[in-house]
């Protein structure tokens, strides 16, 4: 093999077998230190850091000590040992260094930096995201990368052995109402028509599975123009597309399963719970914990009481609402700011109404602002259904259905926050399954409350008979510390329940047709019945790295605002490209 003319070696790879030899590394100078007589520079590439010397000759002092802080350079010399005052155990390389016999500026830094690169964490994410390639220099970003692209290995590697076939799906199809805002792409040929990214491979995977496909994966590329957050970025995402013929929920479930375990196994050293993962109701999860995506590593549980205090207490501020209790164990030491500060919390925070609470002493009495409206038996009947003891205290959420979940689950959640309750070095996943097919939108008219392409519990019977609200689809996804990793279903694959789940929606056939031509079509010539599910891979990462956020993950991101500010993007174009694309922009005054 031709010898490469930048290095023999990464920067990781220099080790005691190699003193007493020639050796050549090539990458970014990380400091420079100098000691009067000699000047010593940290040379680091993407796999580690080396430690070179300049001799005590004037000359490379001088020219050595004055080389930018991130200029790109090449070493040749020796490789020695280093004395035992300089060795440096934090280091692979710590034990030995380079004398340089050699040093080339590859590439010189001649603008000044705008922040210190393995501090870029702690600068204005604005910043770090306009000069993004510094910035990726980072180690933790750096790793963040390495993580990624090791993730995406191994997942292709265990689909495959699964017997999944890989198929690439269109990135420029049609618009369609899957529950956000489409990326649209005017047509240069079709005037006033235009192109969509896909939100997800949806329709595509359902028509894979009418082809003929049995097992279809793809590492898949979304767009959804979302407001972002710390778990959603604006833009693109990824995830492990999945569908399966001739599968039910369990079948879906069986597959990925062990995915998720492997994955999660093999990239952290967190503690895992194993599966099969527990599956929550939609139901008992919206009344235990007061959210769809619990994190199951908080201990505490919300409990109904509403019954307590139609019946026992006369309680105005409670009166007509839904009462959730939430009991907090052995908190006997905290002292009255701590009630006060989840009151303030509750108040000026999640804009509540207020936070009652009843601390439970030593000799079983209730202290607290509401303890003198709580009779015994009442008092008796809520401490079984906690399983509360002395020492404990309960908080209380009294609100109107559709509210009291949301300020349940977010007192629950601060709850277990300021009482240390969540174990930082678990991963708990759960199932959420058994979605409502429809709500009210705003109250008045019946959409789907999930995915429309879902099949209802009951099929078409369901449909014809039961009321709307009641109607349960197979819908499930995957939860885990309390992040949404993953939705997914046993698909509608008959025309007729599909055609009727959209008409209670409010959607007529030629709507349907219109919308959704293709499965509307396929749907015609005989469908499998099939399932599938599709983790979010970006979300994965962001657990696994330990991340605040998803843009950590990813290479080149979108700020909250949608704008890559290292590439201007978006920006303005020619005029004659709009032309082509038969587009006047008019501008507000």
């Amino acid at each position: 093999m031709k010898e490469n003319i930048y290095r023999t070696h990464n920067c990781n790879e220099i080790s005691l077998d190699d003193v007493g030899k020639k050796a050549r590394i090539s990458g970014f100078v990380q400091t420079i230190r100098d000691l009067g007589g000699l000047v010593f520079l940290d040379i680091r590439d993407m796999y580690g850091i080396t430690q070179v010397v300049t001799s005590g000759k004037p000359e490379d002092v001088d020219f050595a000590s004055h080389i930018p802080i991130e200029s790109c350079v090449s070493v040749y010399g020796e490789v020695r040992k280093r004395d035992e005052e300089t060795i440096n155990p934090k280091l692979k390389t710590g034990l030995v260094e380079i004398a340089i016999e050699k040093i080339e500026i590859l590439s010189k830094r001649t603008k000044s930096l705008p922040f210190e690169i393995n501090a870029s964490q702690d600068v204005r994410e604005d910043l770090r995201l306009k000069y993004r390639f510094l910035d990726l220099r980072n180690d933790k970003l750096k790793n963040n990368l390495i993580l990624r692209a090791n993730v995406f290995q191994y997942l292709r590697e265990q689909m495959v052995e699964q017997g999944f076939l890989e198929v690439q799906t269109p990135i420029l199809t049609s618009s369609s109402p899957e529950g956000a805002r489409d990326y649209l792409i005017p047509s240069r040929l079709h005037a006033g028509k235009f192109y969509a990214l896909p939100q997800a491979p949806q329709q595509f995977k359902q028509l894979l599975m009418v082809s003929g496909v049995d097992k279809y994966f793809q590492l898949a590329p979304c767009f959804r123009d979302e407001d972002s957050r710390a778990d959603r970025t604006s833009g693109d995402f990824y995830q492990l597309d999945v569908e399966m013929a001739y599968a039910t929920q369990e079948d879906v479930f069986d597959a990925i399963e062990p995915v998720m375990y492997n994955t999660f196994k093999k990239f952290s050293d967190k503690k895992i719970s194993k599966y099969p993962f527990p599956r929550i109701s939609y139901k008992e999860a919206m009344l235990k914990y007061g959210t769809d995506k619990p994190d199951l590593r908080n201990p505490l549980v919300i409990v109904d009481v509403t019954d307590v205090f139609e019946e026992k207490c006369s309680l105005n501020a409670f009166k007509n609402k839904i009462v959730r209790i939430i009991s907090t164990h052995d908190v006997k030491d905290q002292p009255r700011s701590f009630f006060d500060g989840m009151t303030d919390y509750a108040i000026k925070d999640l804009k509540a109404k207020g936070l009652a609470w009843l601390r439970i002493l030593d000799d079983g009495t209730l202290q607290g602002p509401i303890a003198k409206f709580i009779p015994d038996d009442a008092k008796e009947i809520m401490l079984e259904r906690t399983n509360s003891k002395p020492g404990d205290c309960l908080f209380f959420i009294a609100e109107v259905p559709g509210v009291v979940e949301t300020l349940a689950g977010e007192i629950r959640s601060e709850l277990g926050r300021r009482l240390n309750l969540i174990d930082e070095n678990v991963f708990e996943f759960c199932w959420i399954v058994d979605f409502p097919m429809f709500e009210l939108e705003e109250g008045k008219k019946l959409s789907f409350s999930h995915n429309p392409f879902s099949m209802p519990q009951g099929g078409l019977e369901a449909l014809d008979n039961e009321n709307p609200l009641d109607i349960l689809a197979y819908q499930y996804d995957i939860v885990c510390n309390g992040v949404e990793l993953s939705s997914g279903a046993v698909r509608n694959h008959d025309i007729n329940i599909m055609l009727k789940a959209f008409q209670m929606a409010g959607y007529t056939e030629e709507e349907v047709k219109t919308k959704f031509g293709a499965l509307y079509t396929a749907f015609q010539f005989g469908a499998p019945p099939h399932a599938g599910v599709a983790p979010g891979i970006d979300r994965m990462l962001m657990l696994l790295s330990d991340s605040h956020t998803v843009r950590d993950v990813i290479a080149f991101p979108l700020n909250s605002k949608g704008e890559d500010l290292m590439m201007h993007s978006p920006n303005e174009v020619k005029k004659s490209q709009l032309r082509e694309l038969h587009i006047e922009v008019k501008k507000e005054k």
